[in-house]
């Protein structure tokens, strides 16, 4: 074996890393603890009009306190009876959903943690100036494999997406990091390791990731989490308008 090919496969060498996969240890190594794994069970009607648990779904979240409160999609918890928050040490809690936003699909859960455990917050960025073609990473849970890393970049910005029948969530960011099931909540994160997105579809004709992952903007987030934390709610304006007849 030559020396050089020697020195790129040391273990303790750093040079067998390359710079891109050195930026990419760097990001994930402190914040891969900032995600956790949500759970859900939900109630179902048997045959004799019974109330019967079962399985719910899953997801991602990111703390955003130290006093447990998480910030996932509303769709991971809507219907949930029962919620589960899973730590990257093990632990688990039992959460609840302080607020959510379904309009902009997101929610906030509180658990509580116990005094001394050291419980570490992703850092928001800002969606406001992003750009086409800038690296991203996404941390999540898909199909239950926890904390998972994928890379990719901003493919494209301002995308409108429909969410159901009657929701359309606009601006959202397009990225072709792989996201899947179990992804829905998680943080998409820029190369200076603060999160820009929370991860909340992919557009697929299998299920399966094809490259076009979409995800909530920042700035949005952190309006609905200022909103849901002092009120409760997400406010909104409306118009009170009463209909006349003019003429008979």
């Amino acid at each position: 074996q030559s020396p050089a090919i020697a020195r790129q496969t040391s273990n303790s060498d750093p040079v067998r890393f390359s710079e891109d996969e050195r930026e990419n240890i760097r990001i994930y190594d402190p914040l891969n603890s900032t995600v956790v794994n949500i759970t859900t069970e939900t109630v179902a009607i048997n045959w004799f009009l019974e109330p019967v648990p079962q399985d719910g779904g899953s997801g991602s979240g990111s703390i955003i306190d130290t006093r447990g409160y998480v910030l996932t999609n509303h769709h991971v918890v809507d219907k949930a009876y029962k919620i589960l928050i899973n730590l990257s040490d093990g632990s688990q809690f039992e959460g609840k959903v302080i607020g959510s936003d379904p309009e902009n699909d997101l929610a906030i859960l509180k658990f509580d943690p116990p005094r001394g455990l050291d419980i570490q917050t992703i850092p928001f960025g800002d969606s406001s100036d992003l750009r086409v073609g800038q690296k991203v990473l996404a941390i999540g849970n898909p199909f239950a494999l926890e904390r998972t890393l994928t890379v990719g970049i901003v493919s494209g910005l301002g995308r409108p997406v429909q969410a159901s029948r009657n929701i359309i969530i606009r601006d959202m960011i397009q990225t072709d990091a792989s996201i899947n099931p179990g992804n829905s909540g998680g943080p998409l994160i820029d190369s200076s390791g603060k999160m820009i997105g929370v991860n909340t579809m992919i557009y697929s004709t299998s299920g399966g990731s094809v490259g076009i992952g979409f995800a909530v903007p920042v700035n949005t987030a952190k309006r609905v989490v200022s909103e849901i934390l002092s009120f409760g709610r997400v406010r909104r304006g409306w118009i009170d308008a009463h209909t006349v007849q003019l003429f008979p």
